[in-house]
């Protein structure tokens, strides 16, 4: 028999009925099923009542706290800054000096990326008006390319992607 973590709440048939599986969960808040677990893991969301057969239910209230999970990362929070608030709310503190306070960083990241997205274009731009008057240029692979004097702006790029894996 499968042991069941600590400090987990066993729920009758009675109790159960009033509560919703894994699966319906994932249906009716649109997030996969391996995302709730992990989700659990990370702390997100509370540990999960268990029937007698070890199958996890949950209350409607975790559609709320998923909702706002949802919302958070639209806003641009990572999933380890939405633990830090659903802990402080947790502890019964008010989150909302911190949540102000990452929105504004957050923001200025905003404001610096669209800068550098803006030189990037102006690059690339300028690169493609000498090409159109160039046409065809001699080259190993394409000449266009090696003969480009453009300042190494794929670090834009790079730098867009590497902050969204690390949020």
């Amino acid at each position: 028999m499968r042991s069941l973590p600590r400090q987990t709440v066993m729920v009758d048939e009675e109790q159960q009925q009033t509560m919703l599986k894994i699966g319906d969960v994932a249906k009716l808040s649109g997030i996969g099923i391996e995302a709730l677990r992990f989700y659990e893991k990370s702390g997100l969301l509370d540990k999960p009542a268990r029937t007698y057969s070890g199958y996890r239910v949950y209350s409607r209230d975790v559609l709320e706290r998923l909702a706002f999970i949802k919302q958070a990362q639209a806003l641009g929070f990572s999933l380890a800054e939405i633990r830090r608030i659903v802990d402080d709310a947790r502890m019964g503190h008010s989150p909302c000096d911190e949540v102000r306070e990452i929105v504004r960083r957050r923001l200025a990241e905003v404001e610096e990326r669209i800068s550098e997205l803006k030189r990037y274009r102006k690059s690339i731009a300028v690169t493609l008006e000498e090409w159109d008057r160039v046409g065809q240029a001699p080259g190993h692979i394409c000449g266009l390319i090696e003969g480009a004097h453009v300042e190494h702006t794929a670090s834009v790029g790079k730098k867009l992607n590497r902050k969204k894996r690390n949020k």
